[in-house]
């Protein structure tokens, strides 16, 4: 898991020429993968292609609970 949150760090660098991600696109793939590997691979993928999209969900998952 660590090795996916570095990877994913790593191309936020390369795609935003920040040194690392803000917190909430950090935190919002565990949110979004809810225990599930394959989910937070996929999450995290989306968390540099697509950030916002990753929020949306996110955001919905935090408005049903």
């Amino acid at each position: 898991m660590l090795d996916l949150l570095e990877l994913t760090e790593l191309a936020w660098h390369d795609c935003f020429w920040d040194t690392s991600p803000p917190q909430d696109v950090i935190d919002d793939p565990f949110l979004v993968a809810d225990g599930q590997l394959p989910e937070l691979i996929r999450a995290a993928r989306l968390a540099v292609t697509d950030y916002r999209d990753l929020r949306i969900a996110a955001d919905l998952i935090r408005a049903s609970r």
